[in-house]
């Protein structure tokens, strides 16, 4: 009985009840909590580059040639582009099986413009190729060039410790503002320029590395015990926010979005690893403790390195968790695209939009596109709905999302948890189809999950 007080999941649940109490019964404690939620989301943030930075890098330059990393990259695309698609496809049959949005009877006119503004004015790119490469590449620095204007020296030897210093900032930005995309392609150009070196210089570096990136998980692993207080702030700032009213008000949307991700979770992924031979339930019991804190927090980049770490544990080959679980928190956002093909199909139900066949057929294929517009882009999934009610020509007007806008937070909960189960089974199939998994080491891992719990495999390195 004792030991359940030494589990972390057990602390989360119990934060997370406390939150919905405090939140509900004292809403001004609830929404003066945000800053618990704030500082503990930024400081993961600021860890999380560091370590896909550390892990890519380990994990290509631990493969045997570039052949592998081509062979995984080629897979892992695969895979995304499908299992992504399929979940738009469930995401809209969800919608329009079950109707969430029909008898609503809401009028465009009534909302005002202004409040979406900032989201359509983002989008009218947003899931084009080029803007998708645009941001891959860092380019914006800390700080700008003119407020170098304080130093003083002698001229040359000024400009170019000026430039020096722009061009660090313009490489370290990517680490302190959390944008995996830029971090990715960083870590990539770096891999694959140390994979040419001659062994002497690859093993110069990669020893540091590998070490750097122990300690960085060292130290995410005290973090981590933090999770139950972050839990607490967001519930209870989410409901003394937005009111248990919001859920009830938009409950069809809430309970339409989760049944599609539960189908989509225990069904599409359920046949996906029934074929590979593994249980879905106890691959789902196995990141069990990722999944809650993920929940509690909204964010699923809190479990990002925790989750790279436990697959990595359970016989995944370091190359294939480096680069598949990284590159699908930012091309295979699986429940994300059901939240957007859901909304789309409510929205047109509750503005009483007739859709035809051909309607759906265009928001799935804009949808396909869109969808890739919620890399490397603050608040992507309410971008990236406006953006693709703007590329579907006013069939339904953009101002629609408006309604969405008190329920949008919580339905991001349902998303961070679905993108991340859906990156965990993406990693594990590429793993077995490119034959880069311990299968015996696997087997035994999702049928002994506490023995490979984050904070454990921390402790046992340090022994």
């Amino acid at each position: 009985m004792l030991g359940v007080f030494k589990n972390l999941a057990f602390w989360v649940v119990l934060a997370i009840v406390l939150g919905i109490f405090v939140g509900y019964f004292f809403p001004q404690i609830g929404i003066d909590s945000k800053f618990g939620i704030d500082y503990f989301i930024m400081i993961l943030k600021w860890m999380v580059g560091p370590i896909i930075f550390l892990t890519i890098i380990a994990g290509i330059v631990g493969l045997e040639s570039l052949k592998d990393l081509g062979s995984i990259g080629l897979k892992g695309f695969i895979y995304f582009e499908v299992v992504s698609t399929v979940a738009l496809a469930v995401g809209i049959l969800g919608s329009l099986l079950l109707e969430p949005g029909v008898g609503m009877h809401l009028d465009a006119n009534s909302f005002d413009p202004s409040s979406v503004e900032k989201f359509s004015g983002v989008s009218k790119d947003v899931g084009s190729i080029w803007s998708i490469l645009a941001n891959a590449v860092p380019k914006t620095p800390l700080f700008a060039y003119d407020d170098l204007s304080t130093l003083s020296g002698f001229g040359f030897v000024l400009g170019v410790f000026k430039n020096a210093l722009l061009a660090l900032s313009i490489v370290i930005t990517p680490f302190i503002k959390a944008n995996t995309l830029q971090v990715l392609f960083m870590a990539l150009i770096s891999a694959i320029a140390l994979s040419f070196a001659p062994k002497k210089i690859k093993d110069f570096f990669i020893k540091p590395i590998e070490k750097a990136q122990h300690w960085v998980l060292k130290i995410l692993s005290i973090f981590m015990w933090l999770s139950p207080l972050a839990a607490y702030c967001a519930m209870a700032y989410l409901i003394g926010k937005f009111g248990i009213e919001s859920l009830i008000g938009m409950l069809s949307l809430l309970g339409t979005m989760l049944v599609s991700c539960l189908i989509f979770i225990f069904v599409v992924l359920g046949v996906i690893c029934y074929l590979a031979k593994v249980n879905i339930f106890k691959f789902m019991r196995f990141i069990a403790k990722e999944v809650l804190v993920v929940f509690a927090t909204s964010s699923s980049e809190v479990a990002l390195a925790p989750l790279m770490k436990k697959l990595e544990s359970a016989g995944i080959h370091k190359g294939c968790v480096g680069v598949i679980t990284p590159f699908g928190y930012s091309f295979n956002l699986d429940c994300t695209n059901i939240y957007l093909s859901s909304c789309v199909i409510f929205l047109a139900q509750a503005f009483d939009i007739e859709l035809s066949f051909s309607h759906l057929l265009s928001i799935l294929l804009i949808l396909m596109v869109t969808s890739k517009g919620a890399v490397g882009v603050t608040g992507s999934g309410f971008v990236v709905l406006a953006g693709t009610l703007g590329s579907m020509h006013d069939v339904i007007p953009v101002v629609t999302v408006t309604v969405l806008l008190g329920v949008d937070k919580f339905m991001s909960e349902m998303r961070a948890v679905g993108n991340l189960c859906g990156n965990a089974v993406a990693c594990l199939i590429v793993g077995i189809w490119d034959k880069k998994i311990d299968r015996n080491k696997f087997n035994y891992a999702i049928n002994h999950p506490d023995e490979f719990d984050f904070e454990r495999l921390e402790i046992k390195k340090r022994a």
